[in-house]
């Protein structure tokens, strides 16, 4: 795909589409709910249609109702059904990640498999903990494909999280749902808690705090008939207000986006660069809070974030570097090891992105570093598939000087399908 500069300033309002971490757990926790969950502005990426996809398979039901909701039939925690072949994740770690923890605790085998991609990240990381609880999991040299061989009841036992990474707590949480006992997750590093506050939401025995980050969960039923309208995800919305933060004079207005506060770490250090970002809280949807984000042009200056910051932005990082690229001095984003574990090795395709655009960019061990300062110019940009990375560049070709020409467009399919489109929206 080919863009264009921004000759002149963005302007208009986006509607952004559903949270893709919230779409994948409602659909999860409503089909092990007893009753129906009604979802309302669920993301229709890549990602998610793989979790629905997994869950037909295991005999689930959903029925598409009027004004584009879905009808999710829970089956309770004791309806699933043996799949009848492997059950194909596609690029979706937290499709995998999160099915390995309800898998374990099953009556049955079962398999999970994966793109290329997605078969060369660490799976270890969840069958570890998981094997402790009783499951048995078997890996190919860490990686997928996944084999599960399914036991019930597991053991609940106690966990300090290792790498900052909610799909690990929210699959031993799952998994929780069918232990004896209580399972107790320390969370050290305040990773995203949407798994907690949906468990709460359906009814879960599911306690957090205690004086420590940890989110305790017991066995029971879940209890739906409930409705749920998924906000607007603010990973995707981040990509709109950074541009309107680049190009001079744009005005952007984001709706119904969540605020979730372990979600907007990117709004927080764009504030910090001078910013002009204004998110307005409205109210609470499914335990989630939700509101407006008014973004506008802004002038920039650099930034240090730290490593304790990064698991509340860590998903917005290629944008993040984008912005810091372009603003008066030097940034430093440090701790960013687990960005070379995404769908790409995402740090380095980070700081390549940049320096084709013409910017100072270099990799300190696990740190990115940034002259700032740099005018973009139109480049090609090899995209590695990651669709983090064809958006980041999407938002740096608007203020570059000459075309940009993006090598595989078609990866943003995976979490935002009408990116472009919402983009181009947007030009006067």
């Amino acid at each position: 795909m080919k863009i264009r500069p921004a000759w002149g300033p963005l302007c208009g309002q986006v509607a952004v589409l559903g949270d893709k971490s919230i779409s994948h757990r409602a659909l999860i926790l409503g089909a092990l709910s007893e009753g129906t969950l009604q979802v309302a502005n669920l993301s229709d990426g890549a990602d998610v249609a793989s979790t629905r996809s997994c869950l037909q398979e295991l005999g689930v039901r959903f029925e598409e109702s009027g004004g584009g909701e879905l009808r999710v039939e829970g089956v309770g925690l004791d309806g699933l059904k043996a799949p009848a072949s492997e059950l194909d994740c596609g690029n979706s770690g937290t499709t995998m990640r999160l099915l390995m923890g309800v898998l374990a605790g099953q009556p049955f085998d079962s398999v999970l498999i994966g793109d290329a991609s997605l078969s060369r990240r660490p799976m270890r990381r969840v069958g570890d903990p998981l094997s402790r609880m009783g499951a048995r999991i078997e890996l190919s040299d860490g990686k997928a494909p996944v084999r599960i061989r399914g036991r019930r009841p597991l053991s609940g036992f106690a966990h300090r999280l290792e790498v900052p990474s909610a799909q690990v707590k929210s699959a031993l949480l799952l998994a929780g749902l069918f232990a004896d006992g209580e399972t107790t997750i320390e969370d050290p590093f305040g990773t995203r808690d949407h798994t907690e506050r949906m468990l709460s939401f359906l009814g879960a025995k599911c306690k957090v705090g205690g004086g420590v980050r940890a989110a305790r969960i017991s066995s029971g039923a879940l209890k739906s008939g409930k409705r749920v309208t998924v906000p607007g995800d603010p990973s995707s919305a981040a990509f709109f207000a950074a541009a309107a933060a680049i190009v001079p004079g744009s005005s952007v207005s984001l709706k119904r986006v969540l605020l979730n506060p372990s979600r907007i770490g990117f709004y927080e250090v764009l504030r910090e660069m001078g910013g002009l970002v204004e998110p307005d809280h409205g109210g609470v949807h499914g335990r989630e809070p939700v509101g407006d984000i008014e973004a506008r042009a802004s002038s920039l200056r650099g930034v240090r974030v730290p490593a304790e910051a990064i698991p509340r932005l860590v998903d917005e990082i290629p944008l993040l570097a984008v912005l810091a690229a372009r603003a008066a001095g030097p940034s430093r984003f440090e701790g960013l090891a687990e960005l070379r574990l995404k769908e790409s090795d995402r740090l380095e395709g980070t700081r390549a992105m940049l320096e084709a655009f013409g910017a100072g960019a270099r990799i300190d061990g696990d740190a990115l570093v940034l002259e700032g300062g740099a005018a973009f110019k139109g480049a090609r940009i090899e995209t590695l598939g990651d669709h983090r990375l064809a958006m980041a560049a999407a938002v740096a070709a608007l203020a570059a000087d000459g075309e940009t020409e993006l090598s595989d467009a078609g990866c943003v399919g995976i979490s935002y399908p009408g990116f472009f489109g919402a983009l181009e929206g947007l030009r006067g």
